[in-house]
């Protein structure tokens, strides 16, 4: 399972869902009061990203709002830095479950766009049961 496109030739991949795209920010900042927020209410911010595995670009704002960036490597130096106010993050609402940190709060993203969850495999060895995988995670994820 993935949420970025693959630009690997040795792996195909089939879009299974969708998941809605969160700020996380730390449980003290203002932001954090409100039940979702908008890419503008970010755009003013430091925006931590991974290029290696993020789901997040600054594509997402107008280029004359884009927010700050600071790269970063890793999930727990990106919870870290979150949970301190420095800096906000934006992830897949997936992040929110397998990553839950005191200190940090998430919020739904109302005008970004979700992030796609795909099912990957090799691309000269696909597993017999693909097929009937990708039938069942689009049912599960809601989308088929």
């Amino acid at each position: 399972m993935v949420r970025r496109a693959l630009d690997d030739r040795r792996f195909d991949s089939a879009i299974v869902g969708l998941e809605r795209r969160l700020c996380a920010m730390a449980s003290d900042d203002p932001l954090a009061r409100r039940r979702s927020v908008r890419l503008a209410d970010i755009g003013g911010r430091t925006l931590l990203i991974d290029r290696r595995t993020g789901t997040t670009t600054t594509q997402l704002w107008p280029p004359d709002s884009r927010p700050a960036t600071k790269d970063i490597h890793d999930v727990d130096d990106w919870l870290t830095a979150i949970s301190i106010g420095r800096c906000a993050g934006m992830t897949a609402e997936s992040t929110a479950h397998q990553y839950p940190r005191p200190g940090i709060v998430h919020r739904p993203v109302r005008d970004a766009e979700p992030i796609a969850v795909r099912l990957a495999w090799w691309r000269d060895e696909p597993h017999p049961s693909t097929q009937a995988a990708i039938e069942l995670l689009t049912t599960l994820y809601g989308t088929g």
